[in-house]
Formats: structure tokens, C-alpha cells, sequence
């Protein structure tokens, strides 16, 4: 079986058959081609995976030709032959899109090694591209910001992994995207037309969380007016994604290592049992392993998720995907709302840049669509990067037209104090406004759901509080 097929053009006979014979030797289907337009002949009729292009040719050289191939197929790697004498003008072709060189004369390890090299890397690009095609079409994704290396090894996982039915622990800061992750997954796998389920652990009670999970009979607690189907049975078939799973309380993680290892479960209330064929991916920004220690944890359920694990790294270790976020950012928020924003200054590309993004991928895109929202021009200048950082932009006036001097004793109090406190009292208008109903609030709030159970746990805010003041209004 052939590992890939391979052009060299080399206008040196015997050099050409050397290379030629080590490389079928390889398992490499080679065609070798000392003339140059021969070699664009070939190159436009047949599928090569790679090229091998001596830089000094009989009658032009091979960057040249080089381009002429990435003219018909940008993607194929081309690897530059050169002589000690002409390394610059292969460092040259490099800059123009040569994947590397060697230099005459090399070992014949050597060039299989870049070779098998370069067909890697062509594969996991290949990859990249079919999963950021796949989320585009699914998800209204404009692309999976994978510049940086780092990025990159984690797309290459999710490829080599995708296939399988092993449980993925995906784990990173908050805002980092690891909801996304597994949506890749998810779509690269063989379950990619069956249902992508995903449930957040922190944002139900323990009653509730069980039958999120698992469903209910009818009458199996106060309100449960019919049977309902958990996210297991939703899931049937496809990829169950449960989110924050470090906050799940210690009596449904027991009834979660069961599944887990059974494939069955009872649903609450339930006498019959149950089963589900479903991938599990699970997600957490916090360490569990420290969990464990502190018996917040099952050990034994750690062991059992903790199969393939993903770590998505923080923006701050991943700055080269910052400016590809930005343009994307950019475009999204001009197209929502109708502005031509053609980018940022360098003053604010540098802000950008310094910044650590202790909120990641989040706090970068709420930055940009703030930026956006308030700029009147066609640039985004340092005044509107990272206003919560302190400075207000404007020569420092508030959204009201206030200067810094006009403003009250709030302002002494520390950032994020006044936003917490701004926070739990916009929740609270919500609620009131609601009559606590959940669904009305958090779309009134622009949240889901689960982010809007979020926020009543951070401000410790219950629901069935402003269900019973409301009702006692009179009317």
C-alpha cells in the first residue's frame, strides 16, 4: 500500500533515480521528472501529495516552478533541493511557500523524514479544514481559531480520537471553549447525525440535576405532571456533553459512575430500566483532581471519565490566535450591527496584546462587540479597548456624559464590587418582573437557561422568593 504519491523534478539524471529508488523502496509512489514543463504536466494531471524540486533547474529555478504548482493546488507541500552555495535563496523559498529544504548533499533518512513530516502536517491541515467546515455548516461557526500550536495539537486530538466511543475530559478556564471542543468531536464522529445533548452540572439542584439527567415518571415528585425523557435518552445514539461536571453533588455522581459502566439507569420514580447508547464528553474549569483529595470527588468516577483527556488551553498561552479572533470578532459584530469596522489600530492591537484575558475567548469577544457598539469610526482605537480595566473612554466620561469628578462614592468602590452589586440587582428587576418565572427571565436577560441558573447561584438568589412576593400583591 502506497504512502502517498511523490513528484521530484531534478534535471540531474542520476541524482533523480537515486532519490527515486529510495523512495519506492519507502512505499511511495514516485513519478520523477527532469524537464520543467513535463513536470507541470504531470503536476495538473494527476493527485500528488508532495513535491521534491531541485532549486537550480536546467532552465529556471525551482521556486518558480513551485509556484506555478501552488497556483493549481496551494495545498500539496513542496520540500526545496538545494547546494550548500544557494541556502538564502532557500530560505527564500521557504518565505514563498516551500514547506523546507535540503541541502545537497543529505542523507537519504533525511529526506524520508521530511517527507513523513510534511505529509503530517498536510493531513492534520486537512483535518483543521474539515472540522471547521463541519462547524461552519452546523453551528454558524465562522472557523475554530487554531493559529497557534498549541491549538493546533488539541484539533489534532479531537481527529485521532473523534471515531471512537471512549469518554473525553476536556478541561480548561472558563471561556476558553471547551463546549466547542466538543461539538468538534462530536461532528467528526460516526454519531455526528444523531443528537448533541448538553446539560451544565452547576446550574440545577441536586433533585432536579437527577432527573435532567436520567428523566422522571409521572408523580415521581411535586409537579411532575407527566414522564419526561432525560438527556441520556435524548442522547441515544449521539453525544451526551455535560458541562461543569466538578460541580456535580456527590449522590448523582455515584448514580453517574453506574451509567457510565452499565449503560443502564432508572429514572426517577422509575421501576423500569433504562438503556442508552451515548458517547459522554464531559467538561470542568477546576481541578479535580484536588477534588478528589478534598472527598469532593468519587476517585473512582475521576478514573472512569478520566480516559481521554483535553486540555484546551487559556488565551494568554495561545497569543498568536488573539488577532485571528479579532477579525472575526470584528466581522461578526459589524455585520449584527450594520457598521463597516475595517479593524484596530496598532495602539490597540498592542493593548490586545498585553492583556492576559483572565476571561479568555469570552472577555475578548465581549471587548470587541463594546468596541464596536461605541466606535464611530472605521478603526477601533485604544479608547474603547479593555474600558472595565479602569479608564473610561471619552476623555473620561461615563456612558451618561459624566466626568470623573461628577460621580458618585461608587466609584471608590472596587470594579468588580459595583458590577457584582449592578449584577444582583438587575436579576432581582428580572425576577420581580417575571414573577420568577425562569424561562421569561432569561430571555428577557438574553441568557440560556443554564447561565441564568448561574448567576441566581453566584448571587444566591431563590426563584420561589419572588414567586410568593408577587403572588401576594394585591391586584
Amino acid at each position: 500500500m502506497s504512502l502517498g504519491k511523490i513528484l521530484i523534478v531534478d534535471d540531474d539524471a542520476n541524482l533523480l533515480e537515486l532519490i527515486k529508488m529510495r523512495l519506492e523502496s519507502a512505499q511511495y509512489e514516485v513519478t520523477a521528472v527532469r524537464e520543467e514543463e513535463k513536470a507541470i504536466g504531470a503536476f495538473k494531471s494527476d493527485a500528488f501529495d508532495l513535491c521534491l524540486i531541485d532549486l537550480m533547474l536546467a532552465n529556471r529555478d525551482g521556486i518558480s516552478l513551485m509556484e506555478e504548482f501552488h497556483a493549481v493546488n496551494p495545498e500539496v507541500p513542496a520540500i526545496i533541493l538545494t547546494a550548500h552555495g544557494t541556502i538564502q535563496n532557500a530560505v527564500e523559498a521557504m518565505r514563498r511557500g516551500a514547506y523546507s529544504y535540503l541541502t545537497k548533499p543529505f542523507e537519504p533518512r533525511d529526506v524520508l523524514l521530511q517527507i513523513e513530516r510534511a505529509l503530517e502536517k498536510r493531513k492534520l491541515n486537512t483535518e483543521i479544514q474539515r472540522l471547521k467546515e463541519l462547524l461552519h455548516e452546523q453551528y454558524d461557526f465562522a472557523n475554530i481559531i487554531a493559529r497557534s500550536e498549541k491549538m493546533r495539537s488539541v484539533l489534532d486530538v479531537v481527529t485521532r480520537i473523534a471515531k471512537l466511543d471512549s469518554t473525553v475530559y476536556i478541561f480548561g478556564e472558563s471561556g476558553t471553549g471547551k463546549e466547542l471542543i466538543a461539538k468538534a468531536i462530536h461532528l467528526a464522529s460516526e454519531r455526528k447525525d444523531k443528537p448533541f445533548v448538553a446539560l451544565n452540572c452547576a446550574a440545577l439542584p441536586e433533585t432536579l440535576l437527577e432527573s435532567e439527567l436520567f428523566g422522571h415518571e409521572r408523580g415521581a415528585f411535586t409537579g411532575a405532571v407527566k414522564s419526561t425523557k432525560g438527556r441520556f435518552m435524548q442522547a441515544d445514539g449521539g453525544t451526551l456533553f455535560l458541562d461543569e461536571i466538578g460541580d456535580m453533588p456527590l449522590p448523582t455522581q455515584s448514580k453517574l459512575l453506574r451509567v457510565l459502566q452499565e449503560r443502564q439507569f432508572y429514572p426517577v420514580g422509575g421501576e423500569s430500566l433504562m438503556e442508552a447508547d451515548v458517547r459522554v464528553i464531559v467538561a470542568t474549569n477546576k481541578d479535580l483532581a484536588e477534588l478528589v483529595q478534598k472527598g469532593l470527588f468519587r476517585d473512582d468516577l475521576y478514573y472512569r471519565i478520566h480516559v481521554i483527556p483535553i486540555r484546551v488551553p487559556p488565551l494568554r498561552e495561545r497569543k498568536e490566535d488573539v488577532l485571528p479572533f479579532v477579525e472575526h470578532f470584528l466581522k461578526k459584530f459589524g455585520q449584527q450591527m450594520k457598521k463597516d469596522v475595517k479593524g484596530v489600530t496598532p495602539e490597540a492591537l498592542k493593548k490586545l496584546m498585553l492583556h492576559d484575558w483572565p476571561g479568555n475567548v469570552r472577555e475578548l469577544e465581549t471587548t470587541i462587540e463594546y468596541a464596536v457598539a461605541m466606535t464611530q469610526k472605521d478603526m477601533i482605537t485604544e479608547d474603547y479597548i479593555l474600558h472595565t480595566k479602569g479608564s473610561l473612554p471619552d476623555g473620561g466620561k461615563d456612558g451618561l456624559g459624566r466626568g470623573r469628578q461628577d460621580m458618585s462614592d461608587e466609584r471608590l468602590r472596587p470594579l468588580k464590587d459595583a458590577r457584582d452589586a449592578f449584577e444582583r440587582d438587575y436579576l432581582v428587576q428580572v425576577l420581580a418582573m417575571t414573577e420568577g418565572n425562569i424561562t421569561q427571565a432569561a430571555k428577557l436577560a438574553g441568557k440560556y437557561r443554564a447561565d441564568f441558573y448561574d448567576l441566581l447561584k453566584k448571587h444566591d438568589l431563590k426563584v420561589e422568593e419572588f414567586k410568593r412576593t408577587k403572588t401576594a400583591l394585591p391586584n
